[in-house]
């Protein structure tokens, strides 16, 4: 069985708690450090954490008693693991040089922020999807000057309700696509407790959500030139993003166009047959079924399905013509599982399955 010892710097957080649930039982994955700003750094973390855990599972008895290290302290950290998944809390240009000086001290990185999403050679990868990006590491640990040290990145939470749904359709040629997500309160780090202001509220902006939600698809989308990820031209997406009252889940509404437009038999085929790297490899956190499509008009629906295998399943549904554009769908992800922790947790495993770790 393999065996790797983990650390996790920005272990406070909302996504850093998700990967301790992730992480307690995890059959390839010791956590052997953790890591956090200054002001937690020397508690343990439980007492970093107090009174502030907000997952529905109970804070993990092993890791109670752990103390929190300084996440600047790059060689402290990187000496008691063998790489780490990165969830920080810090303006985007200090995330960068941090996971960097990470990278350069030989420890790979999995990364959950945005920092690095645009860097021509780090990968950014939806481990069904586009895994062959993880060939662009060499490149990257070429310019590095690095053996081990890398960055990989996941990307942002709000695609995994639709990207993967137009992905396996890419044969048909994904033309245009419109999106509208409803995102949980969870992705800005929040609780109803500590946010009161969105129950029974709505609000039409999420800062930089729209911005990401058009781009990184196009880098999903790119190929490998000259060891750098050139980002598709196509498909063209433009998005609305809203914050909406629920705990976690993030819903979206996709209309979509095609060059050759498809059948619904045929999309429906390619949602229900789909699988990717990480079902060939049975990874411990593939879901067996990466796309589940429900034929009710009433389905999916955030409270009853965004658990789904582990909550690492994309759900579907109400896939119907549209009278402007070709198609028009809903799709459902759990925002912190697959759109973050989780997805992370996926996507290492996947770099050691593939000796990238």
């Amino acid at each position: 069985m393999k065996h790797y010892r983990v650390g996790v710097v920005g272990c406070t957080g909302m996504v850093g708690q998700r990967f301790m649930s992730l992480l307690e039982n995890h059959p390839w994955f010791e956590v052997t450090c953790l890591a956090a700003s200054p002001r937690s750094a020397g508690k343990t973390y439980e007492e970093a954490v107090a009174g502030r855990w907000a997952m529905d599972t109970a804070m993990p008895e092993k890791m109670k008693d752990m103390i929190v290290l300084d996440a600047s302290d790059v060689q402290a950290v990187a000496s008691k693991v063998d790489f780490i998944f990165c969830a920080v809390d810090m303006p985007k240009a200090e995330i960068r040089a941090l996971e960097e000086a990470y990278a350069k001290a030989e420890c790979p990185v999995v990364s959950n922020n945005s920092a690095h999403r645009g860097t021509p050679d780090v990968p950014m990868i939806i481990p069904e999807l586009n895994w062959e990006h993880e060939k662009v590491i060499d490149s990257q640990r070429k310019r590095l000057g690095t053996k081990r040290g890398f960055i990989a990145v996941k990307s942002n939470c709000s695609l995994q309700s639709y990207v993967p749904a137009l992905f396996p359709l890419d044969e048909f040629g994904v033309k245009e696509a419109l999106v509208c997500t409803y995102q949980a309160i969870s992705g800005a780090g929040k609780t109803f407790e500590r946010w009161p202001e969105m129950v029974d509220n709505l609000i039409p902006y999420i800062g930089g959500e729209e911005e990401k939600s058009e781009q990184e698809p196009l880098k999903i989308w790119g190929k490998i030139v000259n060891g750098e990820i050139v980002p598709a031209t196509s498909p063209a997406f433009t998005a609305q993003c809203l914050r909406v009252p629920v705990t976690n889940g993030h819903f979206a509404a996709v209309f979509v166009r095609f060059e050759n437009k498809p059948t619904k038999e045929q999309i429906l085929e390619k949602w229900n047959n789909f699988a990717g790297r990480p079902q060939e490899l049975e990874l411990p956190s593939a879901p067996k079924q990466f796309l589940k499509y429900f034929e009710e008009d009433n389905m999916p629906q955030t409270k009853l399905h965004r658990d789904l295998e582990g909550g690492m399943t994309i759900s579907l549904g109400r896939l119907r013509e549209d009278s402007q554009y070709d198609y028009k769908f809903v799709g459902l992800s759990h925002n912190t599982l697959r759109g973050a922790a989780g997805g992370a947790v996926l996507l290492a495993e996947l770099l050691c399955a593939d000796n990238y770790i």
